[in-house]
């Protein structure tokens, strides 16, 4: 308004003051609007325009927009991601208009979803809030593959979202080459005869009618190597993309490699592929992620074979687990260490392999309708060179029981050695008794609760502390916990002891086992499974559930500060949540005396050494 009041005064002058004529006096007028218009114009475009502009601008990135975030995959990968072939063995740089697809596995998405909040740096000047988000942007960008991996969990339309698995393609000296010298696998079984039909073994015959008429195998209880790396080709989330990868497994045949070695050869030659696997995995891309972490091996023996106390050259087995590089890998055996935290129970192989849903509950209906008529039996044999083994009472107590049923193991021909023989005696009993083997754990126990039969066990590494992924937490749904020195020091009646069970609650027992077959077999790995989760994939979604949770304590800064490694058996038996652990009631069975009284890792490399005695008398 001013500018105009301004402007207004030289007209009146010109009109009071000079004679010009009229139409001199009408284009000055008309120039001084055009001023006029064009100074206003200039103001409400430029002075005013210029602020709106950046207020709009503000406004813009402070709200991403959800449609185009939510309904358009506009975030391509970053072209200098190293994408993997595995079916290759190689490496390659793919621009990202080209990441690879694999004809023979499930596709892998070459975009993903934008991420969403990815505000600029102006914001993190900003609330209390926006400094949280920045901070845990920042620790994102540092794991470019981990957010990857964790963001397919994001995707609801990919039912293979968060369970994706890379496997590695090893050279055939770490698998395949194995079973091509398959003689050499063990100084007195030929494991030929066992690695045939994807190592799941000869088929048995249903003679006696023990068995169902498909899916019986003589399947040998350090066979799980091969079984498990033949049922990951059939796992129906392999990628090639190691960067959507939820875990990373290695189909090393860990078992089978030191079975080759333990006897006769020195430490050098036991170590030898062992230290040859690590050298190649830490030159690979994958492993530098996370150092190993996200990578997982599976050896169908147990823990003590892999970790040699010393380089003396009569110490047991070789140092697998105890190698620097290892020790950051998950290593899946029959029995695990209490006191370490890199392995992890997976049941025994047991010699029912179905190949469709209905195998398995045909089975389960038939162990529910069995007429059992011994209470408890036992199948093995004394341990006289232990002063420790409870099984010699054991042994005592079924002889003395008109309830009880004894089949015993020792030299030469004996019912032990026929899977019939075994599984009938399950068959017809309520409960089986499941001491310690050699080391914790046997065969035996899965056998039996294959057969519907509730197991007794007499020390927690037996089963509770060992199989905390397949097994309930809460064991006496499931089983009968009698401690050994119940039976040493106290001798009770075993038959006592099992009577005091009322039969509603016996078949309440039964039914859980029963229950639980399903993910305590390994399916035939030439065939899937329609709905149920055999061991494989219960083993496998456990790997997966650890890889996630440690990549998201990462990304969110947790850590176990306060982790004992000499509790790691505690740690496993934690409910969802937890992280401290304390005294319990088990201490006495895991305690490490320096006397040499309780359980240490020495006997139980020993044990580990006994366990191949007995192999060599039962094949005599």
């Amino acid at each position: 308004m001013r500018r105009r009041t301004a402007s207004s005064v030289p007209i009146e002058q010109m009109e009071k003051g000079t004679g010009k004529n009229h139409n001199t006096r009408l284009c000055f007028l008309a120039s001084l609007s055009v001023f006029f218009w064009v100074l206003l114009l200039y103001f409400h475009f430029v002075v005013l325009g210029t602020s709106n502009s950046n207020a709009i601008g503000d406004s813009l990135k402070l709200q991403p927009s959800n449609v185009i975030t939510d309904s358009i995959n506009t975030h391509l990968p970053d072209p200098h991601q190293i994408q993997s072939d595995t079916h290759l063995g190689t490496t390659q740089k793919y621009p990202e208009s080209e990441v690879p697809r694999n004809t023979h596995l499930k596709n892998i998405p070459a975009r993903e979803p934008q991420k969403p909040g990815n505000y600029p740096k102006s914001r993190q000047g900003g609330s209390g809030e926006a400094k949280k988000e920045t901070k845990k942007e920042t620790k994102e960008k540092e794991y470019p593959s981990f957010m990857r991996a964790l963001r397919t969990v994001e995707n609801k339309s990919d039912p293979c979202g968060g369970r994706y698995i890379y496997v590695h393609d090893l050279p055939p000296r770490f698998n395949e080459d194995m079973l091509r010298e398959c003689r050499s696998l063990s100084l007195w079984t030929n494991m030929c005869k066992f690695t045939t039909n994807a190592g799941l073994g000869p088929p048995l015959e249903n003679v006696e009618g023990v068995f169902s008429d498909t899916g019986w195998y003589a399947t040998n209880q350090f066979a799980v190597d091969v079984i498990f790396s033949n049922r990951m080709k059939q796992y129906e989330c392999l990628t090639r993309d190691s960067s959507i990868a939820a875990a990373i497994f290695v189909p090393f045949y860990a078992g089978f490699d030191i079975a080759r070695y333990l006897w006769g050869h020195n430490i050098s030659r036991r170590d030898a592929a062992s230290l040859d696997l690590v050298d190649w995995l830490m030159k690979r891309p994958e492993w530098g992620i996370m150092g190993g972490k996200d990578h997982f091996l599976v050896a169908g023996r147990i823990t003590w074979d892999f970790r040699r106390l010393s380089d003396e050259e009569n110490d047991w087995g070789n140092k697998l687990l105890f190698l620097p590089a290892a020790k950051n890998m998950s290593m899946l055996v029959v029995e695990s260490s209490p006191w370490n935290a890199n392995d992890f129970g997976i049941p025994y192989p047991t010699y029912f392999h179905p190949a469709r849903d209905a195998d398995v509950f045909n089975w389960q209906e038939r162990m529910r309708n069995l007429e059992r008529k011994w209470l408890f039996s036992f199948a093995g044999a004394p341990r006289p060179g232990n002063p420790k083994s409870i099984r010699g009472q054991l042994i005592n107590q079924c002889r003395s029981s008109k309830r009880g049923k004894l089949l015993e193991c020792d030299f030469g021909e004996s019912k032990c050695h026929s899977p019939s023989s075994i599984m009938q005696m399950f068959q017809s009993s309520l409960f089986c008794l499941q001491p310690q083997g050699d080391s914790y754990t046997r065969r035996s126990a899965f056998d039996s609760m294959l057969a519907g039969c509730i197991p007794v066990f007499f020390h927690p590494g037996s089963a509770y502390t060992q199989y905390t992924w397949h097994l309930p937490k809460e064991y006496t749904k499931y089983s009968v916990f009698i401690p050994e020195d119940d039976i040493r020091k106290r001798n009770i009646s075993i038959e006592e002891r099992l009577l005091q069970i009322s039969p509603e609650q016996v078949k309440i027992m039964r039914e859980e086992v029963i229950s639980l077959i399903p993910r305590l077999v390994y399916a035939d790995p030439r065939s899937k499974l329609e709905t149920l989760k055999d061991a494989f994939d219960v083993s496998v979604q456990a790997v997966i559930d650890k890889v996630t949770k440690l990549r998201r304590d990462i990304i969110e800064g947790h850590t176990d500060d306060n982790f004992i490694e000499e509790n790691s058996w505690k740690y496993a038996l934690l409910e969802e949540g937890q992280r401290e652990v304390g005294p319990h009631e088990w201490d006495p069975f895991f305690s490490k005396p320096k006397d040499g009284s309780g359980d240490s890792v020495d006997s139980s490399a020993e044990a580990a050494k006994n366990s191949w005695k007995n192999e060599q008398r039962s094949q005599s």
